[in-house]
């Protein structure tokens, strides 16, 4: 690809105007949906084949989830581009005062291997729903969903309009250092400060979506079952390999025991004794990633689990106990079916336990007592997160999804999508019937007093 020649086929098509329409964009989502809707069984194919996701995941978590955002802005997008009024100072009348969100223009999407249909997906619906052009470069680790996208896009939209870039980490250099109108970038916190960096160099305002230790707390008055439940089941979606999953369990010391033995149970009522056989359950993406998350298994530290299939890239869901923030397996984000168990008696231990690893991704909380909740809430630095339940705040239309700190800048989704690609101009209309004199010189003791009363 000839990034200059390309961008330069972008900036022109946004130049033209039309993508400033609400008709030409819901046109664009129609056709967007159309031609995914075609190729769904492709879809679900590639991403067993990446990733060994079963169809029902397959759906659950990136088919459905790409179809549920087409269906948000198609229904809102004509509100999403009105102007909104705002109040207008005593000193500023006779005017009106408005805001009126616009496109920032071309825009580049990059996004990773875990979801990559999904996170490919999502924020190009928001692109396009705001009214941009879009280069799009989808992950060349998955790469037959990587394959497919590119069908999708092509059959879709013009070139001039949304365009594909392919390759992996050189071309990735090679996207960075052009300017933009705006960046959105998924992925690693290492990649992550590379693009920030080079968006800064370029003046570009950057979306970053990373990840981080995402901690689950289980206090003393937790349901153990449903949480162990709900805890298993955001851990496994994708065999571990999601931003948000649970990263490691703060249990209270008293419900500790049963809590594992639940989660061995609640793993086991899933994907069976051998999830290794289990056709609901995925791979890891490559032997990269395998070897990396076995490294992080001390065998010696493991409840239950701990085996793996070198052949089918499939590693067990495993249950370490007797873990110190200084092992390994917790000096970073796991990404994968290993999950740590460590006692915390109070909400002090919690928050010196996760300050060690700061400003995670998400943050899950399972107990009773809402009071105890909302401290939790309040004082504790993250990205999103749910009480009584892991990694299902993210398919919230109405709530933005996003990091902080060090797990990422920016949220989008629903209205925060639509506004994470726009530029919301802020308007003083100012009447045409009336020009107070008392602002232009010169200047006298009595305007002064105007002055002084109108702006208090």
């Amino acid at each position: 690809m000839d990034i200059q020649k390309t961008l330069g086929s972008l900036r022109r098509f946004f130049s033209s105007g039309k993508t400033l329409s609400a008709e030409y964009r819901l046109n664009a989502l129609a056709n967007l949906e159309k031609a995914i809707r075609a190729r769904e069984e492709e879809i679900l194919a590639a991403l067993a084949r990446d990733l060994g996701k079963s169809r029902t995941e397959g759906y659950m978590t990136e088919l459905g989830m790409v179809y549920s955002e087409l269906s948000y802005m198609r229904r809102h997008v004509k509100k999403l581009m009105r102007p909104v009024r705002a109040k207008t100072p005593t000193a500023q009348l006779p005017a009106k005062s408005f805001s009126l969100p616009c496109p920032y223009g071309t825009a580049l999407i990059v996004s990773p291997w875990n979801y990559p249909f999904q996170l490919t997906m999502v924020p190009l619906v928001d692109c396009i729903a705001a009214g941009n052009c879009a280069l799009v470069k989808p992950s060349a680790s998955a790469a037959e969903t990587a394959k497919i996208i590119g069908t999708i896009l092509k059959e879709a939209f013009p070139p001039e309009y949304v365009s594909v870039a392919e390759g992996d980490r050189k071309e990735n250099a090679d996207l960075f250092r052009q300017k933009y109108d705006v960046v959105f970038f998924t992925g690693g916190k290492e990649t992550g400060r590379r693009v920030a960096q080079c968006a800064a160099e370029n003046l570009t305002p950057a979306v970053l979506e990373l990840g981080g230790k995402s901690p689950c707390i289980v206090a003393e008055d937790a349901d153990i079952r449903l949480s162990a439940r709900r805890i298993a089941f955001g851990k496994l979606l994708n065999s571990g390999q999601t931003c948000v999953a649970p990263d490691y369990v703060l249990v209270h010391p008293k419900i500790r025991a049963d809590f594992v033995r639940a989660l061995e149970e609640e793993t086991v009522r899933m994907y069976g004794e051998n999830p290794l056989s289990s056709p609901d359950y995925p791979k890891m993406i490559n032997r990269r990633q395998f070897d990396r998350v076995i490294r992080l298994i001390d065998p010696s530290k493991v409840v239950f689990g701990g085996g793996y299939d070198e052949n089918s890239l499939k590693i067990m869901p495993t249950v370490l106990e007797n873990v110190s923030f200084e092992d390994e397996v917790m000096r970073e984000e796991i990404f994968g079916p290993v999950l740590p168990v460590l006692e915390a008696e109070t909400l002090e231990d919690v928050k010196s336990a996760i300050a060690r690893n700061p400003s995670p991704l998400a943050l899950y909380w399972f107990g009773k007592d809402k009071k105890a909740a909302m401290r939790a809430v309040r004082e504790i630095s993250f990205g999103g997160g749910c009480l009584n339940d892991t990694v299902m705040h993210l398919a919230t239309h109405e709530l933005g999804f996003g990091g902080v700190g060090e797990s990422g800048t920016g949220a989008y989704h629903g209205a925060r999508g639509f506004f994470a690609f726009s530029h919301v101009k802020s308007i003083l209309d100012k009447s045409l019937k009336l020009d107070l004199p008392y602002r232009y010189a010169p200047f006298s003791a009595a305007k002064e007093k105007v002055i002084r009363k109108n702006m208090k």
